[in-house]
């Protein structure tokens, strides 16, 4: 079961309050502290992440398990450690982004 997230949204200038994600040479707000649970994001210029995720709006998700979730799709970012909390992975389905996130124990 998948439960709703966050939705992210590229953008050309850093967001206010953002966190600096080194591995990913992204800025990001903090989507809990978004009415809506917005996360925007602004990648450095010679970031490593896939065009697809720095290009166009994704959606993410909670999933129980990252593995069993990820079988069958087509994963465009492999699992990663985004925080000590979550691993994360993103797919595209069609032109759809989705991030997938598990919380750990």
């Amino acid at each position: 079961m998948a439960t709703y997230h966050h939705f992210g949204v590229p953008m050309q200038e850093p967001p206010a309050n953002a966190t600096y994600l080194e591995g990913g040479k992204v800025h990001i707000s903090d989507p809990e502290a978004h009415p809506y649970r917005i996360e925007f994001l602004c990648f450095d210029a010679d970031s490593p992440m896939p065009e697809a995720i720095k290009t166009r709006p994704h959606v993410a998700f909670l999933v129980s398990s990252l593995d069993t979730a990820l079988a069958g799709q087509n994963v465009i970012l492999p699992p990663f450690d985004a925080t000590d909390e979550l691993r994360c992975a993103f797919i595209q389905d069609g032109e759809a982004v989705i991030e997938l996130m598990e919380k750990r124990q």
